[in-house]
């Protein structure tokens, strides 16, 4: 808000304001997808899979679009194989790299959880308003902008 005066307990951290956002955001989805028995990450691979259908992406390929890092993709992914909703299969060309793929199983449970997931996303939409694709706009920007990604450069 524009003249407000920022409290004590206010931090300026760009980075704590996102975490904040992050946290509720989590909360909400979370919240919402529990019936479903997934988390709002587990979801969002299994959305992310089955927009990747026809070309199933390698574990590195998914962390990148997901911006995880080998080992949280890793962790993400074992419970989600463990209960038959992914599966890790070996490429035609190359049998070492593995592609993930949304079984059937998968498929099955990203139908029961679209409901809840929408409820969860028209609340957002319901307490933003028209500002809320544009906050998804902003927010796609700032986790695809690689000038973030490191201070080395």
């Amino acid at each position: 808000m524009a003249g407000r005066v920022q409290s004590d307990e206010e931090s300026q951290c760009s980075a704590t304001a996102m975490r904040k956002a992050t946290r509720r955001m989590t909360q909400l989805y979370d919240d919402a997808l529990a019936a479903a028995g997934l988390r709002s990450t587990q979801y969002a691979i299994l959305e992310e899979l089955h927009r990747k259908a026809d070309a199933p992406p390698t574990m590195g390929e998914l962390a990148e679009t997901l911006v995880l890092d080998r080992s949280a993709i890793g962790h993400n992914l074992r419970p989600l194989e463990r209960d038959g909703l992914i599966a890790l299969v070996a490429g035609d060309a190359d049998r070492r790299l593995r592609r993930v793929v949304l079984t059937k199983m998968g498929r099955g449970k990203l139908a029961e959880a679209r409901p809840a997931w929408k409820l969860a996303q028209d609340r957002f939409n319901d307490v933003f308003g028209e500002s809320a694709a544009a906050k998804r706009v902003t927010l796609l920007g700032i986790a695809r902008d690689e000038r973030l990604a490191t201070l080395a450069d």
